[in-house]
């Protein structure tokens, strides 16, 4: 690894946000704020370079997954550092980022790579097997998470008790261990690109990979102790403009997946939807089936409130969102209609998150 490369925005900018830190000006004025948004953002995108430039080196499928795990990892830690701080005020702030990242990777990211591919190649190929193994994963975790505990009945609505949350996150670890290892080792032939029309660059040397990743765990706790510091403003900034407080949770779902969608996007113009599938969906699994447990853990252990159940117009939604992916994923090739549709979903969700 050369000294040069050491100068690259993605060492220099987690460097520079961890001073930020450090110094603890996040509420001194609006502009310093606004800086502490930039650092934050930039911390994400340095951590998303450095799980890629690992997951070149590992391979496919494993490299997806190495994301898809990052991104859950900042997802995790935003919404507990966010939860500690507000208590119990924060009841629903799990349920409401889950919830969104569902709804931006389905319907925002699937729709932008089905929207960009088709324009650029009119149809693309895909295993459709692949799909089918991540969306019947997904729709029995989000089930079980984000509509059952509107039905128990050992708890007040949309509430789980202690005995039904530890079965149920326990649930959502075997389907989604389950399908790791369908993924990477009994069929791992469905989830690998069979077209590439872009040629591949040499894989990192083992330093650069050593280094990527100690700098992808440097961003990780960056993102998370920045977003601590920031969501009295991020909070602040949702009330002023009357918007209703589920609107916390889809700023940081879309701040965490902002650049595995941009990579997914990537993928999709490169002709290589299969990759911009697993990303989506394999993101999509991570970001229900690893949050609901580590967020339930630590509910359980800090005897924090949690409300998991959504109300109708979510759970309509969501059953929309869910049926028309299934419906464009089903033939196991693509085209403009099925991403535009999708990013009409995406605006419907987010207009009524705004105008509830």
């Amino acid at each position: 690894m050369s000294l040069r490369s050491l100068f690259h925005w993605s060492y220099i900018f987690p460097v520079l946000s961890l001073v930020y830190y450090l110094l603890g000006i996040t509420d001194d004025s609006p502009l310093l704020a606004a800086l502490g948004g930039v650092f934050l953002i930039s911390s994400v995108l340095g951590a998303v370079h450095h799980a890629e430039v690992v997951a070149h080196k590992v391979g496919e499928p494993f490299g997806t997954i190495i994301l898809a795990i990052a991104i859950t990892v900042l997802e995790v830690g935003l919404i507990v550092s966010l939860m500690i701080a507000g208590g119990k005020e924060t009841d629903t702030l799990a349920r409401d980022t889950v919830f969104a990242a569902i709804m931006l990777i389905l319907n925002g990211i699937m729709g932008a790579c089905l929207l960009v591919g088709g324009i650029k190649f009119k149809e693309q190929f895909f295993a459709r097997t692949s799909g089918n193994m991540a969306l019947i994963s997904l729709v029995a975790i989000v089930v079980m998470t984000l509509i059952l505990p509107n039905y128990t009945t050992t708890e007040s609505s949309a509430t789980f008790s202690t005995a039904q949350l530890i079965f149920f996150s326990v649930a959502c670890l075997v389907i989604y261990s389950t399908f790791l290892m369908v993924q990477t080792v009994r069929h791992r032939n469905y989830f690998l690109p069979e077209n590439d029309d872009e040629p591949h660059a040499d894989p990192p040397s083992t330093t650069t990979s050593i280094v990527s990743l100690i700098f992808l765990i440097i961003c990780l706790g960056v993102v998370v102790f920045l977003a601590k510091a920031l969501s009295p403003k991020i909070e602040e900034m949702v009330h002023s403009v009357g918007a209703p407080k589920s609107l916390v949770g889809v700023i940081i779902a879309a701040v965490v997946l902002l650049p595995e969608g941009m990579a997914a996007i990537k993928a999709a113009r490169r002709n290589q939807f299969q990759t911009s599938l697993n990303l989506a969906l394999g993101s999509a699994l991570a970001s229900i089936g690893l949050t609901i447990p580590c967020v339930a853990v630590v509910c359980i252990v800090l005897d924090l409130p949690l409300v998991l159940g959504l109300d109708i117009k979510s759970m309509i939604l969501l059953a929309l969102s869910l049926y028309t992916v299934m419906l464009s994923l089903n033939r196991g090739k693509t085209n403009v209609l099925y991403g535009l549709v999708l990013l009409v979903n995406l605006f419907a969700y987010i207009f009524t998150v705004i105008v509830p």
